[in-house]
């Protein structure tokens, strides 16, 4: 077996040790929960709907042990993990809502007895976690995984390991049936292990890259049915806004806020020529410059941790120097903050108007200007994109709006608010190469069940009187 290890980027300190599953491990996890899909999928909903309740309460009673563990294994900032339980929690009452809503059942009469619409699990739902929100993302899949009728084979990210292990612990305290939700700890190798399993469902949060992998993957197996939430090269439009300062406070939310790893933060910043734009970045400048990156149990509290690594802080400081290789103006360089460690980095703004960058999403606390004559030129460059996760529009003028939301190729798309705000009772997730167009959150009900549509009569009566062209 292979040892892998979980460590404190703002430290270096080991968070997590143990072993990588194997194969045949893989295997034996799947089939442990092919064995008790049966029997889970059949039971009253209002045992579904128990259970992920008991996981719920336990989840409230364990919240600050557990956002304080990631905060450790992450470095994110204690008031963000602190949030992240609180929704990982209310994704129970949300995911409730929603299957209600979505995959429900009803009912209606007809001439010859009733059409009934019902929802049916899909099997063995595998889910792949992210990194960035170690408990709350991959609880975005389970909950809703868990109450259709799904059992699940999880994998957290090798990064996060000890943020998966404590949410088995939980979901092991709710009383599950064994073999209902099964933890696999490992890397690549455990993920492609499961993949290569008899699954019904992939459930994945992650890269654009990985994205388009499983799509390629499981091209030829139809049964599979892939969810698919990914990154995005995401655009943030300033037009016809006044207040610099004001603007400056939605761009830095929308660009920096948990040290860039959001799939949803702003990565281009797209602004009018002359004196308007001039005073958005020097506004945007001085913000900067306010902003707190040191550990999450620091004094005064940080704004921002560091990156999930020193390997990760080194890929993205190398692409940011290939767009100033490439000629970007250099506004705020990015660099080591302090003597902290290299997983540290400062935010950085260029400008690279103009320039031929690549399209790629810098999962970095990095933000990148691009000036333009026209509202149109704006929404143009906006759409320059081969991803579609998230945009916004900052703007005094509602009509600028009126046109923006109509023309913007985006899932989620947020007007005077920072682009990383969204909602658990509302979908979450975009277009092109930023998704499957089966987005998550409020929508997560959709792909964990099929739809099954019924006719039906009460016995069996004669219907040559519906069939046309007969002899007498």
């Amino acid at each position: 077996m292979t040892q892998f290890t979980s460590t404190n980027p703002a430290t270096g300190e080991t968070v997590w040790e143990g072993e990588a599953a194997t194969p045949a491990q893989a295997a034996a996890a799947v089939q442990a929960a092919r064995a008790a899909f049966p029997d889970w999928a059949d039971r009253p909903r209002q045992d579904r709907i128990d259970a992920v309740k008991r996981y719920q309460a336990v989840l409230k009673r364990r919240a600050p042990e557990m956002a304080e563990a990631i905060s450790r294994e992450t470095g994110k900032a204690l008031w963000e993990t602190t949030a992240e339980l609180g929704s990982m929690a209310g994704k129970v009452d949300i995911s409730i809502r929603a299957y209600d809503e979505r995959t429900g059942e009803r009912t209606a009469d007809t001439a010859f007895g009733h059409a009934t619409l019902r929802h049916r699990p899909h099997g063995v739902a595998a889910v792949l976690g992210p990194f960035n929100f170690p408990g709350h993302l991959p609880n975005g899949h389970i909950v809703p995984a868990l109450l259709a009728g799904d059992t699940v084979v999880f994998k957290p990210s090798e990064e996060t390991p000890h943020t998966g292990q404590l949410m088995a612990e939980c979901l092991a305290e709710a009383d599950l049936p064994i073999g209902v939700f099964n933890l696999l700890q490992g890397g690549r190798e455990t993920g492609a292990a499961l993949l290569d399993q008899p699954i019904d469902a992939l459930m994945f949060t992650g890269s654009g890259a990985a994205g388009a992998h499983f799509r390629r993957k499981f091209a030829d197996d139809p049964h599979v049915i892939l969810a698919l939430e990914l990154g995005g090269n995401n655009p943030l439009v300033v037009w016809d806004a006044a207040d610099a300062e004001a603007v400056a406070g939605i761009v830095v939310q929308s660009a920096f806020v948990t040290t860039g790893q959001r799939c949803s933060c702003a990565r281009r910043l797209i602004l009018p020529e002359g004196p308007q734009g001039d005073a958005i970045i020097e506004a945007v400048a001085a913000l900067i410059d306010r902003l707190i990156f040191a550990p999450w149990d620091s004094s005064p509290e940080p704004y921002a941790g560091p990156l999930i690594s020193e390997k990760a802080a080194q890929a993205a400081l190398q692409a940011l120097q290939q767009r100033i290789d490439l000629g970007a103006k250099v506004i705020r360089a990015s660099g080591p903050v302090g003597n902290l460690p290299g997983s540290f980095v400062k935010p950085a703004l260029i400008d690279v108007t103009g320039l031929n960058v690549l399209d790629e999403e810098m999962f970095a606390p990095f933000l990148q200007v691009t000036r333009v004559p026209t509202f149109e030129a704006a929404i143009a460059a906006a759409n320059a994109t081969r991803y579609g996760l998230s945009a916004g529009l900052v703007s005094d003028d509602a009509k600028n709006w009126d046109s923006f939301i109509r023309r913007i190729r985006a899932g989620v798309v947020n007007f005077n608010r920072p682009t990383t705000g969204a909602a658990g009772d509302m979908p979450f997730g975009g277009l092109g190469a930023s998704g499957n167009h089966r987005p998550s959150a409020y929508y997560a009900a959709d792909y964990c069940a099929y739809p099954v549509a019924s006719f039906e009569a009460g016995s069996v009566k004669n219907i040559e009187g519906e069939i046309k062209g007969l002899r007498a």
